[in-house]
């Protein structure tokens, strides 16, 4: 469950009812996703979850783009999509549901129109690995959020943790390992290079 202190930065960055976006941010298999679904029990039908993953590059255009083997890294998802959907987003239509796209890890696709966000719900909270980043279309991201946390974690709980996830999802693990280390980390590198531009860190050790 979320901490107290946490909810109740939370809970004043909604008071006024208005609409706003929560950015969480760090390296994969850092614990972005359990974090975003203990702020969603806390707040119950005060917010949604849309994740930065639903706009991985189809796998096809990856293999067309010669990306497929880095799938993950920066260049590898539809960034100018993503920031569009934030700037949809940060307007607070009266009678517009805006429907953003999910990432199945099943069939490691994303899928197009999955998640609602109806107009009443003033948390949008939006998690993946590139929203700190000052280049590119990436550097649009920051200026949509109104706070950005940066999730981080034991490195080495986060390395296995990574490891489990691809075995679970069809890698060997040797195959897993090699992935964690040849894509995932040099990832990682990158994303920590901007917690400097986060809020605050929330540390799971804590």
């Amino acid at each position: 469950m979320i901490e107290d202190r946490f909810l109740a930065r939370l809970q004043h960055l909604i008071a006024d009812g208005q609409r706003r976006i929560l950015g969480l941010v760090g390296a994969p298999g850092a614990g972005k996703s359990t974090l975003a679904e203990q702020i969603l029990e806390a707040l119950p039908g005060q917010a949604v979850v849309v994740p930065m993953d639903g706009y991985h590059l189809a796998n096809v255009e990856l293999e067309r783009l010669g990306r497929a083997s880095r799938k993950g890294a920066e260049d590898t998802f539809d960034s100018a999509g993503y920031v569009a959907l934030l700037k949809r987003l940060r307007v607070q239509q009266s009678d517009e549901t805006v429907y953003a796209p999910a990432f199945r890890r099943e069939i490691e696709e994303p899928i197009a129109g999955a998640i609602p966000v109806s107009p009443d719900v003033p948390l949008v909270i939006t998690e993946g690995n590139y929203l700190l980043l000052e280049h590119g279309h990436w550097k649009d991201v920051r200026p949509l959020l109104d706070e950005a946390w940066y999730v981080d974690v034991d490195p080495v709980l986060r390395t296995q943790r990574l490891v489990a996830r691809h075995m679970r999802f069809g890698r060997d693990e040797e195959a897993a390992r090699n992935w964690v280390q040849q894509t995932d980390e040099p990832n990682a590198v990158l994303i920590d290079s901007t917690r400097h531009r986060a809020d605050l860190v929330f540390n799971w050790s804590e």
